[in-house]
């Protein structure tokens, strides 16, 4: 028989803490009585059953991960799958997990008491000490040391994700693991849990805590969310590397964005499965047990002239102002001192007609949320959105001839082994420009291609992979030109592979620029005096994610 936990004795505090509403406080602390059970048989959720089999069939199927004997991390030019696949991609059949037995789940994920506690009030009030309090205050009631789970797992989940799926996931995940190790991110920062919870954690440990020490050591991190979600974490996770707080915490993807292009390049698939109640425990079981791969990540940093507008999302931050040192030719005016943003990607980076229909689906999603509610409605919004901006039809209104990227823009690289930066031109017909960490964008698709060796020889490229340092730059002409990159008859226009980036861009005509990166669009006004800039290289640690296959 299971051992059964009696009760937390801090429970009807530490929800009312970290949840909003009160609703949301009474359902929480239902959901995290330990002496409340409720079969997998009686667990069920009312859903609109058309919205539900509407995304099973129209999302497309994830893509496979390909490893090789030395490492785990997939290759980014793997083949897609056929379309015939998509059905074992929903269902995990083919992750080889049979009925996975939920008590045996929670004894080897679920945190001890007293840590959990002390870990949740020292996120929620920002104060280590106030962490420590609350560990000693549970001892202090006659909490008896337990042992530590095998694989302790703390999970993000972004609750505005997925539709409706995502608020009511997050119900689910709390009566599996716990409500203290699950985090919405509309309440929580992950660099919060970070810079305070797991540092509780860490100096616990220093204090000769052997619990806490384990629990650290072999904690792991599960993401309920889209691609910017997912960058959103790894990046605050970065903040281990560079503090040298090891070992870093590996993270696993339950999908609930439209895209999931992160997800579905380390096998968990690229939309949550229709039997998701399910799904949900075999995906938990995923993350405790599955291998570590390796993923490059990017640092970016956005230099503007002050007084330029530009609204931060997520996944960049405000540095200051400072001096710009220009390295290497410029080509426009430098004012005396900029504006500084930076942040970090690891799928792609983008800049022109594909970002600005993403910042106004963002837009209209942050205004009228009840109208994007599963993949099928954002990708027919998106579409709209498409056409509007003159992917397929310019408006009249603009000359046709400050479309193209070139007008604005001149990119400059840093090839493999090269110091020096070599200035590359930009297509006159490219109206948008990616750089790709992986081989997934756009919802599965392979707009760089599976270029044979002849043509990478020609060209000076080498085979693409996660981990080797370099990104792929292509172009995207018009709309229909993408179309036809999107369902892989041709490939996108091929600029080059390099281990830096710079971009220097000026207004001139135009009035904004925009850029995504991940997901995460941003719209930031141009200067018609200065040049603004947007540097990329690498940064010197892998990411790590585990796989789901």
């Amino acid at each position: 028989m299971p051992r059964s936990k009696p009760t937390r004795f801090w429970k009807h505090v530490r929800l009312t803490l970290l949840n909003s509403s009160s609703s949301d406080r009474s359902r929480a602390i239902a959901v995290s009585d330990p002496t409340t059970t409720v079969s997998d048989d009686e667990e069920y959720l009312t859903l609109n059953l058309a919205d539900s089999l509407t995304t099973f069939v129209t999302t497309p199927s994830m893509t496979d991960c390909e490893t090789d004997s030395s490492s785990s991390t997939p290759s980014r030019n793997s083949a897609p799958p056929s379309r015939s696949s998509s059905i074992k991609d929903y269902s995990l059949g083919g992750c080889g997990l049979g009925k996975v037995d939920k008590d045996n789940l929670r004894r080897r994920v679920m945190i001890p008491d007293r840590l959990a506690v002390s870990i949740v009030e020292a996120v929620r009030s920002r104060n280590i000490a106030a962490g420590l309090v609350a560990e000693a205050a549970a001892r202090e009631v006659g909490w008896e040391d337990e042992d530590p789970p095998e694989s302790p797992l703390v999970l993000f989940i972004n609750s505005r994700s997925g539709g409706r799926l995502g608020s009511v996931l997050k119900g689910r995940l709390e009566n599996l693991i716990g409500a203290d190790q699950v985090f919405d991110l509309s309440v929580t920062k992950p660099s919060d849990f970070v810079q305070f919870g797991l540092a509780c954690l860490e100096r616990m440990a220093d204090l000769g805590d052997d619990c806490a020490k384990a629990t650290r050591e072999n904690m792991r991190v599960m993401v309920a969310g889209g691609d910017g979600t997912v960058g959103w974490v790894l990046g605050s996770l970065g903040q281990l590397y560079e503090e040298s707080r090891e070992p870093i915490l590996p993270i696993g993807i339950i999908p609930l964005g439209t895209g999931n292009d992160l997800s579905r390049s380390f096998g968990w698939g690229g939309s949550f499965p229709l039997t998701w109640r399910s799904a949900v425990k075999r995906s938990l079981y995923k993350a405790i047990t599955g291998p570590i791969c390796r993923l490059d990540s990017w640092h970016i940093v956005v230099s503007v002239p002050v007084g330029d507008l530009i609204k931060l999302p997520h996944s960049l931050r405000h540095l200051g102002e400072s001096t710009f040192t220009p390295d290497g030719y410029i080509e426009g005016l430098i004012p005396e001192t900029m504006t500084c943003f930076d942040g970090a990607f690891y799928n792609y980076f983008s800049i022109g007609m594909d970002a600005q229909v993403a910042y106004d689906f963002h837009q209209l999603r942050d205004e009228k949320p009840y109208l994007a509610q599963g993949p099928l409605t954002n990708k027919l919004i998106y579409t709209g959105y498409t056409c509007k901006q003159g992917w397929f039809f310019t408006p009249c209104i603009s000359d046709p001839s400050l479309r193209g990227l070139k007008h604005i823009l001149r990119l400059s690289v840093k090839r493999i082994n090269c110091l020096e930066w070599e200035q590359i031109p930009v297509p006159s017909s490219v109206r948008a420009i990616v750089m790709l960490n992986l081989h997934n964008y756009a919802s599965g698709r392979n707009p760089w291609g599976n270029l044979k060796p002849e043509y990478l020889e020609k060209r000076g490229f080498v085979e693409a992979q996660m981990d080797d340092g370099l990104l792929e730059i292509f172009g995207f002409k018009q709309g229909w030109h993408a179309s036809l990159v999107m369902v892989e008859i041709i490939s996108a226009k091929h600029i080059a592979q390099a281990s830096a980036i710079r971009l220097e861009i000026r207004g001139g005509e135009w009035r904004n620029a925009y850029m995504q990166m991940d997901g995460e669009p941003w719209k930031q006004s141009m200067n018609t005096e200065y040049s603004s800039f947007v540097e990329i290289k690498r940064v010197p640690y892998h990411s790590l994610i585990i796989n789901g296959e």
